[in-house]
């Protein structure tokens, strides 16, 4: 009897359609454009092919540009087996509704992007001209900084996953030149054996870089000891570490008669109103041992050591009163594929929010936590900082978003 009233119903015309019930959908499709890095040093890919395959099988869109993937070892195949269109050309992967790379954008690919369009990247705020963030403007282009970008906790998933790797790797990395095979090494062990002392590692700094390059360095055997003038952090990294660790907040005696013992020295200081505060002077380099190794990971922040300047992994290192210093600003490149699984676990659930939301704006109206990483909005510069920086107006990003409606 239901059925047969249906079908009168449906024949009269009175049946309920489902037009009515005007229901927004949750299944918008996003274009997802994944350019090519062309900073020779950069081999980090932001998704994997099987965070593309996930996407896709969400209804989203995905462009890979041919040889994305090729330094952390994803081929075309691969993008195309998971259901990303694999292009030939820069411009098409920037043409998307929204961007993901690494390093920040060129002005002449900022230039290829559409108007309105968000750009997910990071800031790299200490190479940054203010023409970055015209070029940004004129194109009314939303972006979202990794350094700045927030989870739902607080906290900071793209700096604390690359600091991991960098505190992790960066012990590997000291070791190498410590090591007799590089030129100026003191021909030492990082760590320690039976019947000799070992290694003395400075830490500056009690982060997420500190904590994982003390892990790593307690592991060799190496004797830690770890500086920052915040007491929190050093109770916290002790903590974490689960041993009796040296601790000292800063100061230029202390400091610097540890450096005079160091084989190893860790500028791991994170930034504080954006740029890095130097803390180890020249004169303190001066004094160190010759041969010693100095690794700045703030660099890219500007350094946290007066005799620091920016190197690549083609120069990673320069030598000065006898002390290398390697300076790179970008150590989890080195270990590319690790660092890309790690990035495509962050940004894959955010993009299936975005896409469920429909679109970046929306998603920038219903997290906080997502608004904290933009930077430039529908033409407009949302970031205090850089204002300061360069010297030019901005807007707060509540306002600009209350007067949407």
């Amino acid at each position: 009897m239901g059925a047969k009233m249906a079908e009168i119903s449906k024949e009269a015309g009175i049946y309920p359609k489902e037009a009515l019930a005007r229901v927004k959908s949750s299944d918008h499709s996003i274009l997802i454009g994944l350019p090519k890095e062309n900073e020779a040093h950069e081999k980090r890919m932001v998704l994997t092919p099987e965070a593309v395959a996930l996407l896709v099988n969400n209804n989203q869109r995905v462009i890979v540009e041919s040889g994305a993937g090729r330094a952390s070892k994803f081929s075309d195949k691969e993008y195309a087996d998971a259901g990303a269109k694999v292009v030939y050309s820069s411009k098409e992967a920037f043409e998307a509704e929204v961007v993901l790379k690494v390093e920040p954008p060129s002005l002449e690919e900022i230039a290829y992007m559409t108007p309105g369009s968000c750009l997910i990247s990071a800031l790299q705020l200490g190479k940054q001209k203010a023409e970055y963030i015209h070029s940004l403007n004129r194109k009314k282009i939303t972006a979202v900084s990794f350094e700045n970008l927030e989870d739902k906790v607080g906290g900071m998933p793209v700096v604390r996953a690359m600091s991991e790797i960098a505190g992790s790797t960066v012990m590997l990395i000291a070791a190498e030149y410590l090591s007799s095979e590089k030129k100026g090494g003191k021909g030492l062990i990082l760590g320690g054996i039976t019947g000799v002392p070992p290694t003395q590692v400075v830490i500056i700094g009690a982060g997420t870089v500190a904590e994982y390059a003390a892990r790593t360095g307690l592991g060799l055997g190496a004797s830690i000891k770890i500086f920052d003038n915040h007491l929190y952090k050093l109770r916290r990294i002790k903590q974490l570490l689960g041993q009796q660790v040296y601790t000292s907040t800063i100061d230029n005696f202390t400091l610097g008669e540890a450096l005079k013992e160091a084989d190893v020295v860790i500028g791991a200081l994170r930034a504080e109103k954006g740029r890095s505060k130097v803390v180890v002077s020249e004169e303190m380099v001066a004094a160190m041992m010759p041969g010693s190794v100095l690794i700045d990971v703030s660099i890219d922040q500007g350094g946290c050591i007066e005799t620091s300047r920016m190197t690549s992994h083609e120069k990673p290192a320069y030598s000065l009163y006898d002390i290398i210093h390697y300076c790179v600003p970008n150590i989890a490149s080195r270990v590319s594929r690790t660092a890309s699984v790690s990035l495509s676990n962050i940004f894959t659930p955010i993009l299936l929010q975005m896409a469920d939301l429909g679109g970046a704006e929306e998603m920038i109206f219903n997290y906080k936590w997502f608004m904290k990483g933009v930077y430039t909005y529908r033409g407009s510069l949302t970031n205090a900082h850089l204002g300061r920086k360069f010297q030019m107006n901005h807007k707060e990003l509540q306002l600009l978003l209350a007067a949407r409606y």
